[in-house]
């Protein structure tokens, strides 16, 4: 798979988008972000994020005191994905009667 393509999918998957919206907000803690978010388990919003992190759009700080706390935050790389991703989930919330009407042509279209 191309190196673009890879990343791609890493911002456009179902939890890297909601993710990069969410902390186009403000930092999180894991805690609040899972909340924010939403039916997400803690295994696959932590794969989440540590994918996103590789690919430098959030960053982690890890803070050295007990209990450990742990912030999350997008990068300026991840702000400006997250930027895209907001304004394509806008476009969709927008145009959503558009999309339905068409849909339901096609549909009506194949049953006749």
């Amino acid at each position: 798979m191309c190196p673009y393509r890879l990343v791609l999918e890493h911002v456009t998957s179902r939890w890297g988008v909601l993710v990069l919206i969410q902390l186009l907000d403000r930092p999180y803690r894991f805690s609040e972000l899972r909340r924010a978010i939403g039916r997400v388990s803690e295994k696959m919003l932590t794969q989440t994020l540590q994918t996103l992190e590789r690919d430098g759009l959030v960053h982690r700080d890890a803070k050295p005191v007990i209990p450990p706390r742990v912030d999350y935050s997008l990068t300026g790389l991840g702000r400006e994905a997250a930027g895209q991703v907001r304004d394509l989930a806008l476009w969709t919330e927008r145009r959503m009667p558009d999309v339905e009407r068409a849909r339901e042509a096609y549909d009506e279209a194949k049953r006749a």
